[in-house]
């Protein structure tokens, strides 16, 4: 029960768009206001002049968290009822998500014009690249600081 609340604790903390369970399952995830969508026509102006690279990244990171806490819960799901290929597949789907998310986050990196964008999306990308799936083992408390300076720097 307790790696329940790790996983919903990063989904709150991984995206300013928190997560919330739905019906009675512990294990189901929503997300009330996602990033905008990668077709969006006109970014939003930044404080970094970056709207492209920030909806890029936000999109990316709305997206991923998504997929990864729904791959986490059906690992944790099918690992409490012993079905270990299930857990497996949902264990390597998990951590494919968070590999295309530290791309787009090193690829963004690369486009920000602004130093200071640039570096919190290299920093976001190392943090990202470490997630993996055990939810014991999340630095929640780094990732809670450097998503709070994406919010600062690329604001809704």
């Amino acid at each position: 029960m307790r790696r329940v609340f790790a996983v919903t604790a990063l989904a709150g903390l991984l995206l300013a768009g928190a997560g919330c369970a739905r019906n009675d399952d512990p294990f189901a995830v929503g997300f009330a206001s996602p990033a905008p969508a990668a077709t969006s026509p006109a970014p939003a102006p930044t404080a970094t002049g970056d709207a492209g690279v920030c909806a890029r990244a936000k999109q990316s990171g709305s997206a991923t968290v998504q997929t990864y806490v729904a791959k986490l819960a059906e690992m944790l799901r099918a690992g409490a009822t012993g079905d270990r290929s299930t857990e497996k597949a949902a264990q390597r789907d998990a951590e494919t998500a968070l590999a295309g998310w530290r791309d787009v986050l090193r690829e963004q990196s690369g486009k920000a014009t602004d130093p200071g964008l640039r570096t919190l999306l290299a920093d976001l990308s190392t943090e990202v690249g470490k997630l993996g799936t055990d939810v014991r083992a999340i630095d929640e408390t780094e990732f809670d600081r450097l998503q709070q300076r994406l919010d600062q720097l690329c604001p809704a």
